[in-house]
């Protein structure tokens, strides 16, 4: 195997990838996954791994729980591909808290801090509003204009914004439960072919998280970060940063800003991506990504998947 896979993108799932069960399969014939959760449980105190096979659903979908959970999976499939002869990739991203294991696979920051600091993250999140009065929604088969303009309208004094820009004609918007309701019914009359309310335990990516940013900030400054050994894209403005104090302010400010997953896949893309890997449980980003570029999209979350893209990456 080469030590590069010259051109591939891999990008990393974050929440709503979770599932009971996740990478068993997967997991029964890497041990490097397994002893990528036991290297985060050893940091919680609990048992990760247990939690994410047996559940029960409710506490793996609950915030301060997913966020862990998906950062060891992501984490995990990673290591499996490096420990298998899988090529380092030429640039990677990650789907909101998925950014956060496209810099431990880049060598910016150390796996445990990641996992002390999206346990903190979660947390945060899940504190800075009270359960039931947020919520999120997605929009699909709306312009992104119009879904922003329903936002404006709905808002009504509450807060209200596009929260990821996931495909063409997929946008997931957060904020205040009655201002969401209102611009679900306001999506469904302007001709959207779906507007449903996403099964989330905190409304991530608007203004409701800006105090959570701004204790997160303080977790984030004293944790180290160095130089990617792989750029790194950046969901809040799809731009590559190697100074750590950049990374940490793009980490702050995702937190209630836009996930802006069409413009990282696009702008990857115009750099040269010849394919791209997502790296991680499930396909949820492998079907965004075929909608945003004409490119080879795959997943690795399962055996004959992850051997599949080995092969090709042998090639």
């Amino acid at each position: 195997m080469n030590d590069a896979s010259s051109g591939t993108a891999f990008v990393f799932p974050g929440q709503g990838s979770q599932s009971v069960g996740m990478l068993k399969a997967l997991a029964a014939h890497h041990a490097s996954i397994g002893e990528t959760f036991g290297e985060a449980s050893e940091v919680l105190g609990y048992d990760l791994w247990a939690l994410t096979q047996t559940g029960p659903e409710e506490a793996l979908n609950r915030t301060a729980v997913t966020q862990p959970a998906l950062l060891a999976a992501d984490v995990g499939c990673y290591r499996a591909w490096r420990a298998n002869g899988g090529g380092q990739p030429t640039w990677m991203a990650g789907h909101s808290l998925g950014e956060f294991a496209a810099l431990v696979c880049a060598e910016a920051l150390d796996y445990k801090e990641a996992v002390r600091l999206v346990a903190r993250r979660g947390a945060l999140m899940q504190a800075a509003v009270p359960e039931g009065e947020g919520a999120m929604a997605a929009i699909l088969g709306l312009a992104d204009e119009v879904v922003e303009g329903l936002c404006r309208d709905s808002a009504e004094g509450e807060v209200l914004a596009a929260a990821n820009y996931n495909a063409p004609g997929q946008i997931v918007i957060a904020g205040t439960k009655a201002a969401v309701d209102r611009a679900i019914r306001a999506a469904r009359g302007a001709g959207a072919k779906r507007a449903i309310v996403l099964a989330v335990s905190a409304p991530s990516h608007c203004g409701l998280m800006r105090e959570a940013a701004a204790k997160f900030a303080e977790a984030l400054a004293v944790t180290p970060f160095k130089n990617p050994a792989v750029p790194v894209v950046h969901n809040v403005d799809a731009a590559r940063w190697s100074d750590p104090e950049r990374i940490r302010e793009a980490l702050v400010n995702q937190l209630f800003s836009p996930v802006r997953w069409v413009e990282t896949i696009r702008r990857m893309a115009e750099w040269g991506a010849s394919r791209v890997v997502e790296c991680g449980p499930g396909k949820v980003l492998t079907g965004l990504n075929k909608r945003i570029v004409d490119l080879p999209c795959v997943a690795i979350g399962d055996p004959a998947d992850f051997g599949a893209a080995m092969g090709t990456d042998a090639n």
